[in-house]
Order: C-alpha cells, then structure tokens, then sequence
C-alpha cells in the first residue's frame, strides 16, 4: 500500500472512530488496531491524536469543497446552481453525517485549533454561496448578500444536523427547503426568469 494509499485510510477509519466515540472517546489504539497498523505508524503520519482529527476536518473541508464546485459547475442558470449546490452540500454530508454531528456538537472538546478548523470551513463554503447569490440576486446589495450568505450557512449547518435524528427528509427534500427558503428572501430582488422553481 502507498503512503497515500495508507494514510486515506488511515482518515476513513479515524473519521468513522470520531464519528462514533467524539473527540475525547477516541484513541489513537483503537485506529491503529482498525487500520491495522502500529500506533508509532498513525504518530508518524499526523504527529498526535489533535493532527489526526484536524487532518480529517481538513480532507473534509477539501472535498466539499470539491464537491459543491463540481456541482455548480454543470448549471445552467443562476437558479440551477442554487439548487446543485445545495443538493451537493446535503449528499455529502448524508456520507458523513455521524462525525458532522460530532464535530457541531463537540467543537470545544477537540484541540483549539478545531473550532478555527470548522470556521475555516465556513468561510470556504461562505464564499462559494456569495458567489452564487450574487448571481442568483445581481440586484441585491452587497450587505442583504452578505447577511443571507451568513443566513444560509448557519441554516444549512442546523438544518443538516437535525436530519441526523430525521433521516425521513432526504437530501433532495433539505435542498428544496433551503432553495425555496432563499427564493423567498431574495424575491425582492429576483427577476421573473428567477422565480421559477428548479428542474429536479
């Protein structure tokens, strides 16, 4: 197995053991013991139980990143975006939903780097959405932009975090709550072309 081969293991496995014990729960023997590997081995690669776990957030973080990006990429209009973005946003976290939970639930329970981690994140995503309602609303202004992207992100956040105990709403009901959720914000600035709902 490659280093690289080795250590995306390493991070499948460490973020299912967060995902069930939370930060605190977790030791570095039973990720070893699950990749089998040695202890020293999972030091060498990430330093520190704190590494391992900022290491998962940060993979993460690419990979949604990736993901809603990718998503977007294939819309045809504004509105289209909205909605793969979201529908991205929701997928992805139904494949990691149970250290999700953890990581929203538990931020001060990991190192202190952890929560500048997740905020990070947000920041990422934080982008991403401005950029798209600023298509979707080009008549919106910067600071009715500005709020609803914090808006939407703290939305998403609880909202994904409540369907952990919800699985009944699936991913495409959450998008289309989010969708129509900033359809209706934003209608003051909308064109008509804008107010149509998205093809699903």
């Amino acid at each position: 197995m490659s280093r690289a081969e080795r250590e995306r293991q390493m991070l499948d496995v460490a973020e299912q053991v967060f995902g069930e014990r939370g930060y605190r729960g977790t030791s570095m023997d039973e990720i070893a013991e699950r990749c089998g590997v040695s202890k020293p081995m999972l030091y060498e690669y990430f330093g520190s139980k704190d590494g391992l776990l900022l290491a998962c957030i940060g993979r993460a973080k690419a990979e949604l990143h990736e993901v809603t990006e990718k998503a977007m990429a294939g819309a045809s209009t504004p509105d289209d975006v909205l909605w793969r973005g979201m529908l991205a946003y929701f997928s992805f976290i139904d494949s990691h939903s149970r250290p999700f939970a953890m990581l929203l639930q538990e931020p001060l329970s990991g190192p202190p780097e952890t929560a500048e981690a997740i905020e990070d994140t947000r920041r990422q995503q934080s982008e991403l959405i401005a950029g798209v309602l600023r298509a979707f609303a080009p008549d919106a202004p910067d600071t009715a932009v500005a709020a609803y992207t914090q808006i939407i992100v703290g939305a998403c956040e609880r909202l994904a975090l409540w369907r952990t105990r919800h699985p009944e709403l699936t991913a495409q009901d959450a998008a289309r709550h989010m969708t129509d959720f900033c359809r209706h914000g934003l209608a003051p600035y909308l064109n008509a072309s804008h107010r149509r709902a998205p093809a699903e």
